[in-house]
């Protein structure tokens, strides 16, 4: 894309407090400005979206900047010092459900097609929980997951793990998938009627 498109996407309100607070806590796990921008469009019409993986809360604030006034956001982590520069800097959004909990417990205690977005972040709902969070998606639904590319800071032997990923997912009748290679490198299902 040329740099006329990329230089005129506008950010959420709050984005550049939370940018700035993550950089100061030295957290550097936030998904990059363009998968915001990408979790902004999808939210557009959703009504129930998960965010597995709060971080400091980068992409849950992409997330809202696209959902409409009805929609519901939870978003889960497990470090609640993290969460807390979300939680600030959000928290007075109506439509967030901050949730400091064990991801794989949380997405085992959850229904059956609650959810028409999940954006899995985290360990919990892309390589541990994963059945749970594909059967939390109804059908129609989009679950998105980020950070398919090396990284820098991912530990040794994670490429089979995102592999295997990959192959379970494009294996998986129940979900049309499509994988990018852009940006930390994405892979987007939606999933079927039966």
């Amino acid at each position: 894309m040329g740099s006329t498109l990329e230089n005129s996407v506008a950010s959420p309100p709050r984005w550049h407090e939370i940018a700035r607070r993550t950089i100061e806590a030295g957290f550097d796990m936030s998904s990059e400005a363009r998968i915001g921008e990408m979790l902004r469009t999808l939210a557009v019409g959703r009504k129930a979206l998960l965010e597995m993986g709060t971080g400091t809360g980068s992409a849950t604030a992409w997330l809202l900047d696209g959902m409409d006034e009805d929609a519901r956001l939870a978003t889960v982590d497990n470090d609640p010092k993290v969460q807390a520069v979300a939680r600030e800097v959000l928290g007075e959004d109506p439509r967030v459900d901050f949730i400091t909990e064990d991801g794989a417990a949380y997405l085992a205690g959850q229904s059956d097609g609650g959810f028409d977005l999940i954006f899995a972040d985290a360990m919990p709902g892309k390589y541990e929980g994963l059945e749970d969070a594909l059967r939390l998606l109804q059908v129609g639904g989009v679950y998105v997951v980020d950070d398919m590319s090396p990284q820098p800071n991912w530990p040794e032997g994670h490429q089979a793990r995102v592999d295997d990923l990959v192959l379970r997912l494009a294996g998986d009748p129940r979900f049309a998938i499509v994988g990018m290679d852009w940006a930390s490198g994405v892979l987007v299902a939606a999933k079927r009627a039966a």
